[in-house]
């Protein structure tokens, strides 16, 4: 049986990644949570494939709203840096990615897949999970969809509204509205 996550302390990690400047660092949750960020860390299957570039592209060209929350965004796929730096070097017209405003990593390793628990092993792949993680580390919200579904970056916004109002938000609540 699957162990819960949300509510307890994130697995941390530390993995090689493709910055906004196409050059190569490490992004990790320590460096997140030092400097007082949320963290959305999303994970999807490949690059190169159909649906991975949509929601990429999309969390990208929303980047200033997370940046607004005080959030840092990471994607994460087992594919290399390298794959992923060609893949941001070819055009949005051609099932690139073009200029993305957040970090690429690679879990090259499945290590941390594995501890998110997105890894379909037979494959060496993710799932699409997503998880918001408050600046203190605490694993705040899990949501793992089939890979044939693209996520939704105003619900991952809305999402993160309103774990940030401390408060109780009711059913379809929205930024703005009252807590209970």
């Amino acid at each position: 049986m699957a162990e819960r996550m949300v509510g307890k302390q994130a697995p941390r990690f530390e993995m090689d990644a493709v910055m906004p400047n196409k050059e190569f660092g490490k992004v990790s949750l320590e460096e997140n949570m030092k400097n007082g960020k949320w963290t959305v860390l999303f994970f999807y299957p490949m690059d190169f494939t159909f649906v991975c570039p949509t929601e990429i592209t999309a969390m990208s060209d929303r980047y200033d709203e997370f940046e607004d929350l005080d959030a840092e965004v990471i994607g994460v796929s087992t594919d290399t840096i390298h794959t992923h730096l060609a893949w941001i070097n070819t055009d949005r017209k051609d099932n690139g990615l073009g200029e993305l405003r957040y970090p690429l990593a690679a879990d090259t390793n499945h290590r941390v897949s594995s501890e998110y628990g997105v890894l379909i092993e037979d494959e060496g792949v993710a799932l699409r999970g997503l998880y918001i993680i408050n600046p203190e580390g605490e694993l705040q919200y899990q949501a793992v969809f089939h890979n044939n579904i693209g996520r939704d970056v105003e619900e991952t916004l809305r999402v993160l509204q309103a774990l940030q109002t401390g408060g109780l938000c009711p059913a379809n609540w929205k930024p703005g509205q009252k807590t209970l």
